[in-house]
C-alpha cells in the first residue's frame, strides 16, 4: 500500500537530517511521508527566517499515477510517472535517493537493477525494506503493490558498500558506491545504533541537546 510501518520513521528522518542532502530522489513515494519528512526537516530544522523559501531540491518517481494527487504535487519539485528502472538514467544526479519499502515489491533480478541504477545517480542510497514481507496482493487497484521478495544484510553488501541501523521491523541500510562515502558515516551510524539501545531517560536527556534548534539572533542573551 502507499504507506510503511511507523516504527522506522525517526531513524530514517534522523538519517536524512545528518546526512543533509541538498537534492533528494524519492523513489516509489506512495503517500509522500519522506519527501514530506525530508522537506520539513531539511528546509526548516536549523532555519528561523524565510519560512516559505524553499532551497532543496525533492523530487520522485512514482510507478502508479493515480497515487500523484495535488497533495504529492505540493511536496515534491517534480513527480516523474514510471518506471524507476526506466526513468533514472533520464535524470540528474542527486546527494541522497530513497528507496524506502520499494525492493520487497521487486523480483531479485529487478530490485538489484534498481538498486544499481539508484546508485549510479546517487551520492548515497537509503534503502529499507521489511525483514519479514507479509503476504500482500494489489491494493488500490495497483499490481505493483505485490509483495515478492524479501532481502538481506549479505545481498545487500553484495551490491554496494553498505551501512545499517537497527529497527526491529526493518531491514535499513544505507549505500554508496563510493566506500570512502560509506566509512565517513560510519561513526554516525555507531552513535545512532548505540543511542537506539540506550535507556530512555538517558535518550532524552541526550535529545535536549541534539534536537536544539538555532537561537533566535533577535532574542535577549540569556543570563
Amino acid at each position: 500500500m502507499p504507506s510503511s510501518q511507523f516504527g522506522q520513521i525517526s531513524p530514517l528522518a534522523w538519517l536524512i537530517l545528518e546526512l543533509d542532502p541538498q537534492s533528494v530522489l524519492d523513489i516509489g513515494p506512495g503517500f509522500g511521508k519522506y519527501g514530506f519528512l525530508a522537506r520539513e526537516y531539511l528546509e526548516l530544522w536549523f532555519r528561523t527566517e524565510d519560512y516559505a523559501k524553499l532551497t532543496r531540491r525533492i523530487d520522485a518517481i512514482e510507478v502508479f499515477g493515480p497515487y500523484v494527487t495535488p497533495l504529492q504535487r505540493s511536496i515534491y519539485n517534480e513527480i516523474h510517472i514510471g518506471d524507476a528502472i526506466g526513468v533514472l538514467p533520464q535524470l540528474a544526479t542527486y546527494d541522497l535517493v530513497l528507496l524506502i519499502d520499494v525492493l520487497e515489491h521487486l523480483d531479485k533480478l529487478d530490485g538489484i537493477r534498481l538498486l544499481t541504477a539508484s546508485l549510479q545517480k546517487g551520492s548515497f542510497v537509503i534503502v529499507s525494506t521489511p525483514k519479514n514481507p507479509a503476504p500482500q496482493g494489489a491494493h488500490f487497484g495497483n499490481v505493483h503493490e505485490r509483495h515478492t521478495s524479501a532481502w538481506t544484510k549479505r545481498e545487500l553488501r553484495g551490491i554496494a558498500p553498505a551501512l545499517f541501523l537497527h529497527e526491529p521491523q526493518s531491514l535499513v541500510a544505507l549505500l554508496s558506491m563510493s566506500k570512502d562515502h560509506v566509512d565517513k558515516k560510519r561513526s554516525t551510524l555507531l552513535f545512532m545504533n548505540v543511542y537506539h539501545n540506550m535507556p530512555v531517560p538517558v535518550r532524552r536527556l541526550l535529545s535536549l541537546r541534539f534536537a536544539s534548534h538555532p537561537r533566535d539572533a533577535s532574542a535577549p542573551p540569556r543570563a
